[in-house]
């Protein structure tokens, strides 16, 4: 679980980084940014995905990315030190936040 943090938060210092559209003060609100998200995403992540089942099935699971998208608007509205720009790059952002965090979850296991 500790493990999963850590990767969450350095998956979302790399992609605040990295995209322009995202302000973040330090690598501490990226810790409190992978917290909040894990937590909302624990919260609120399995029941957005029963209630939009048929999306998911419709596209093949690509509707988890718009799922993955609003959770983290959920957590820039959270956190203080946290801001994202707009809709297409909170959209962006969680699909790199879905595709980095992956691939470092593939490294590190």
């Amino acid at each position: 679980m500790i493990l999963n943090l850590l990767i969450l938060t350095v998956t979302v210092f790399i992609v605040a980084n990295v995209l322009p559209g995202i302000r973040m003060k330090n690598v501490f609100t990226a810790l409190v940014v992978a917290l909040v998200y894990s937590l909302v995403s624990f919260f609120m992540g399995w029941l957005l995905i029963f209630l939009t089942l048929p999306f998911m099935i419709i596209t093949f699971g690509l509707f988890k990315l718009v799922i993955n998208a609003f959770l983290l608007f959920i957590t820039d509205k959270l956190v203080d030190d946290f801001e994202i720009k707009d809709a297409l790059t909170t959209l962006i952002a969680a699909l790199l936040i879905t595709l980095v965090d992956s691939g470092l979850h593939l490294l590190f296991k």
